[in-house]
């Protein structure tokens, strides 16, 4: 069997990880098709836009695409083509898992759980305005449907990997109406889940206590904004970004690609480590329904963290970022 997917290699480091994240699949033996289309700043001198259309209907027809980073600029320029490319495919959850890997140094052991944010609504809708000369304001939209959807989502990804707990994240009291509809919303679909133990906790609270234990948490869901933020601090609980997978997925189509930026004064050089790439590669063939092969993939990635002999200068070693995925591949059985 075959599959056809969409690769966007990205900006700055993007091309780099991307190809070894490529090279490291293909090293499994699953036939894949890759259909490479461009996005991000080199394209806006040709299409007028960092996201063309072509891109969008590469996603829309393959169902599946592998993405590496993309750069917004912060405070001008274009909108972030990643929340474009979310909320136009409708990729209504991201999910960023946060597992303590071996040789990756930090200070907590025995962390294993997932970040589950919904990706369509909140603050992140972008809809703002500025009020007169010296205020902005912007719209925090919280809905019934887009809440259940995502809750759902994270008490039926807990079924699927014999996951025992959901928690809920919220501000429920201060936020009374938006956030205290997310939070009726989960409490409804936890009813429907007897076998799922489930809580909810306030945002604030809620990274208080992953600093202080994370290992008693198993899968968290939030809303759009508080979900970028603790996905961020669980990355830093098991290495950083460096390390942190993940998959934004909706009805029809899932865009896996890395939590960090693109890094471009590292572009080009071969020299950061590739593993949020392939290990969001391994989320990828997950979802194809090629387990074996990403096992393979994710224990040779173990076994090349233990040996600590191919690691980029990001993890304390002297490798490029191609040497690591060639060790990588090497460890594939």
């Amino acid at each position: 069997m075959s599959y056809n997917v969409t690769l966007i290699p990205g900006d700055g480091i993007g091309p780099e990880i991307s190809e070894a994240a490529r090279r490291v699949i293909d090293a499994t033996g699953v036939k894949i098709n890759w259909e490479v289309v461009e996005a991000g700043e080199a394209v806006i001198p040709q299409y007028g836009t960092p996201l063309p259309e072509y891109v969008l209907e590469s996603v829309r027809k393959n169902r599946v695409a592998l993405k590496g980073p993309l750069t917004t600029p912060i405070g001008k320029g274009f909108r972030s083509v990643n929340v474009t490319l979310r909320q136009e495919l409708n990729l209504y959850a991201n999910v960023r898992p946060a597992r303590t890997l071996p040789g990756i140094a930090t200070r907590y052991e025995k962390v294993d759980l997932i970040v589950v944010r919904e990706n369509t609504e909140d603050l992140y809708a972008g809809i703002e305005h500025r009020v007169g000369r010296d205020a902005a304001e912007s719209i925090k939209i919280i809905t019934r449907e887009a809440s259940e959807r995502i809750v759902r989502y994270a008490f039926d990804l807990a079924v699927k990997q014999g996951r025992k707990k959901v928690t809920a994240v919220h501000k429920a009291n201060i936020m009374k109406l938006s956030d205290g509809l997310f939070l009726e919303c989960a409490r409804d679909v936890a009813r429907d889940y007897p076998g799922i133990e489930f809580e909810d906790m306030i945002v604030d609270a809620m990274c208080m206590k992953l600093v202080q234990s994370p290992e008693k948490y198993d899968v968290l869901v939030l809303p759009n904004l508080y979900g970028d933020i603790v996905s961020d601090l669980c990355a830093g609980l098991v290495g950083g970004l460096g390390v942190a997978p993940g998959a934004n997925i909706g009805l029809e189509s899932a865009v896996f690609e890395p939590v960090h930026g693109s890094a471009p004064k590292h572009a080009g050089l071969n020299r950061v480590n590739p593993l949020a790439i392939i290990l969001s590669g391994v989320m990828m063939l997950q979802h194809l329904g090629e387990n074996q092969a990403a096992k393979r993939v994710a224990n040779a990635v173990t076994a090349v963290l233990e040996e600590g002999k191919s690691l980029t200068y990001d993890l304390g070693g002297s490798s490029s970022t191609q040497q690591m995925a060639d060790a990588i591949i090497a460890g594939i059985a």
